[in-house]
């Protein structure tokens, strides 16, 4: 079959490597099938560059992927319109999978005029859903989908059981991408001239907080030998010198990530690295192995400074630990990344002031950072509150007319107003930016007394600072 692929466009200079899309295509490729990636993300083609595309090429499957979130919601109500408006669209199968659409895939079903959602990991289920759309049989056997059938019933089959040794996924299909492009991504601790790109180092996660919209359950770590493979592989054949692993939780355990860093020194990888990690586990014994590993980057989930909002979070953190898991990173000479987040059930506005003093004070300007308000994302703890409070009429409420932007509420769950919590984020971010600017005021500073006064002769001009 001739399958077209998505990369939508995010508006960025620089974009994200698609991995899901990636795997996805292994998959299909060794199904015997010709997978074609639409670069969107790339070449910012309108979207009516699809419905032309569409219209002068023969496809069997049409693809699209997208997490939750008001900007990707839009983005594939567009891309499906696209679709949909092709000539051609009776002739091939539209499908949509990712964690925005699988929250809820009779709405999504009915706003995109999808064919099918993919709900969960695609591999197996790609492979499955093709056959039985090959043959034209029915689709009721294959597991993690949902679809109207004939009489337009709506269906849901039952759950895709999660692939359990990850090992056996074959590496995604990155000769179907401009790797060139995705490897310019910047980075905390990368150097201008350090290629960078994504690798899983396991999926899923060991936490279940109340924000989170993931919908599968547990960690899958891969194996260090299947991890090496492929970083030595990207290095050799891509030329990459700084690997972003792009999963929840490399940190998954203390002696996962001991094991991991063993492993990585013993092979002599010879990469600067970045992960997620977890500040219950920021012991120095393990920061300094992850130093000695190559590791410069280490993004935390803090998400808030008070402890009663922690608790209601599910976070397994307190205020001390992460005070003493960022001071050991810091100490042992990694980057921390701090992600903060407002308005939880109850959440006091102090906690704006918290997170101001925090981020101020354990700043080392790999980062400009600023606190966002908490989104109740469709298939989280905190989406189920919102509906079972009466915040939130259903999904459709939810990306239709509450959820216009990550930057600005989308329920207020404190015991604050709306125009109290947007005067405090305005101030407390304000603050933050400044503190950002003055940095680099100072930094230009530096530049133009070593430049003038000193005399540096490596200095390669202000446009590059």
């Amino acid at each position: 079959m001739k399958i077209l692929m998505i990369a939508y466009d995010n508006e960025s200079f620089l974009t994200w490597f698609p991995q899901g899309l990636a795997y996805l295509a292994t998959s299909c490729i060794n199904r015997g099938d010709t997978v074609e990636i639409y670069q969107q993300d790339i070449y910012h083609y309108p979207d009516e560059h699809l419905t032309d595309k569409l219209d002068n090429a023969n496809y069997d499957i049409v693809l699209v992927s997208v997490i939750g979130g008001y900007y990707q919601y839009r983005k594939l109500i567009k891309i499906s319109n696209a679709v949909n408006n092709s000539k051609n669209r009776k002739n091939f199968k539209y499908l949509i999978g990712g964690h925005g659409p699988a929250s809820d895939p009779k709405y999504f079903l009915e706003k995109t005029s999808a064919d099918f959602v993919g709900i969960g990991e695609g591999e197996i289920t790609i492979k499955e859903l093709l056959d039985a759309i090959e043959i034209d049989s029915g689709y009721e056997n294959v597991d993690g989908i949902a679809y109207f059938d004939k009489d337009n019933s709506f269906v849901k089959t039952k759950p895709r059981e999660l692939i359990q040794n990850i090992d056996e996924i074959p590496f995604p299909a990155w000769h179907l991408f401009d790797i060139n492009y995705y490897a310019l991504m910047r980075m905390p601790g990368i150097s201008k001239t350090d290629r960078s790109f994504p690798v899983l180092s396991g999926r899923g996660c060991t936490f279940e907080c109340n924000f989170c919209y993931r919908l599968d359950k547990g960690f899958r770590p891969r194996s260090a030998d299947n991890i090496i493979k492929e970083i030595n592989y990207l290095k050799e054949k891509y030329n990459i010198s700084y690997i972003i692993f792009s999963d929840e939780l490399l940190m998954s355990s203390k002696q996962r990530t001991m094991d991991l860093c063993n492993a990585f020194i013993e092979a002599k990888l010879n990469v600067k690295w970045e992960c997620n990690g977890r500040l219950n586990y920021a012991d120095k014994i393990v920061l300094e192995k992850m130093k000695e590993a190559g590791c410069v980057f280490i993004n935390y989930g803090i998400e808030s400074l008070d402890n009663a909002t922690l608790k209601v979070m599910n976070k397994a953190l307190t205020k001390d630990i992460i005070i003493r898991g960022i001071e050991n990173t810091l100490e042992v000479g990694i980057s921390p990344g701090f992600n903060i987040i407002y308005g939880n059930i109850d959440e006091p506005l102090s906690a704006l002031d918290e997170g101001l003093e925090f981020l101020i004070k354990y700043d080392d300007h790999a980062q400009l950072r600023t606190i966002r308000p908490v989104t109740p994302y469709p298939g989280s703890p905190l989406f189920d509150y919102a509906i079972e409070k009466g915040y939130l009429k259903d999904t459709a409420d939810f990306y239709e007319n509450k959820h216009t932007n990550s930057d600005l509420l989308t329920v207020n769950f404190t015991k604050n107003t709306d125009e109290e919590i947007y005067i405090k984020l305005n101030e407390v971010n304000k603050k933050l930016i400044r503190h950002y600017i003055e940095y680099q005021k100072i930094n230009m500073d530096i530049e133009c007394d070593n430049l003038y006064i000193n005399k540096n002769t490596d200095f390669r001009g202000f446009r590059q600072s």
